[in-house]
């Protein structure tokens, strides 16, 4: 049987991060962007740190060298000047907020302790305060002072995000270009590809060829880097509330049981303590 071809997105530019880029003046500017499920906003970087939240749908942004499902009561922390892809899952509302780089020194830089934690991408546990402060913000550019309303909430902002805690939703990808291609084709559809040997007659390599570069590259094999993928597709469901039996189904698992099955085996508990 033929496997079904790959969904293809429709590409849109970022908008113009100079009008939104924050300043020491108006440290904090927010901006909200509705995206059509299947939508890929283009490569893109900024010298500026920004919280990307989705109110609605689901989210897919590659950061770096890793892949991050974000729903809603979920955040992503990027730093100034990593390149990151928008890859919309769901119709979703896109919420982002940009902080200057004073106000990210002087804020989660300043807790993460020295560890470095902000320095690079995380997933964050949005609360409702965080969600509604952000929210809060004016959709304006990043010309003129901010008022004391917006520096109050700014500062609110950084302390919901010191308190935030991290939640794992990322997935590392690869730089050899075949392995990458089948990576990206599995999060697509992660229950497109089940079998090793179908996914690398799929980028035109021999199973043997993909699992050593899985071995080299990301130190797993591909079954257990799969499983990951499924997780964090679950755990991205999670709000949504859907019965367990859904999920299994959007997964390509036969039954609840099967997809329960594969969780226990991965993290050691059942999907109902792994989903909350």
């Amino acid at each position: 049987m033929r496997a079904p071809s790959a969904k293809r997105h429709v590409s849109v530019p970022p908008m113009d991060p100079q009008v939104y880029a924050p300043t020491s003046a108006r440290p904090f500017t927010a901006k909200l962007r509705h995206l059509a499920a299947d939508t890929r906003v283009d490569p893109h970087s900024h010298p500026w740190a920004q919280i990307s939240m989705s109110s609605k749908g689901v989210i897919r942004m590659t950061a770096g060298d890793s892949t991050y499902l974000v729903p809603p009561q979920r955040a992503l922390w990027i730093p100034p000047d990593v390149e990151h892809v928008v890859t919309v899952v769901e119709d979703a509302d896109l919420q982002t907020l940009y902080l200057h780089q004073d106000s990210e020194h002087n804020g989660p830089l300043r807790t993460a302790g020295s560890d470095g934690a902000w320095r690079q991408c995380r997933v964050l546990e949005a609360s409702s305060l965080l969600q509604e402060l952000v929210a809060h913000l004016p959709l304006v550019s990043g010309n003129g002072p901010s008022t004391e309303r917006e520096r109050c909430i700014g500062h609110l902002v950084l302390d919901e995000l010191a308190h935030a805690r991290p939640v794992r939703l990322g997935v590392d990808l690869p730089r050899d270009k075949r392995l990458r291609a089948l990576c990206e084709s599995v999060l697509e559809d992660p229950a497109r590809w089940i079998t090793l040997n179908d996914a690398a007659h799929h980028v035109g390599a021999s199973a043997r060829t993909i699992a050593r570069l899985f071995r080299a590259e990301l130190d797993t094999t591909f079954v257990q880097w799969r499983q990951q993928v499924l997780l964090a597709r679950a755990l991205s469901m999670a709000p949504r509330k859907l019965p367990m039996s859904t999920i299994a189904a959007e997964l390509g698992y036969a039954s609840a049981s099967a997809f329960s099955a594969m969780v226990k085996r991965s993290v050691g508990m059942s999907p109902s303590r792994l989903l909350g």
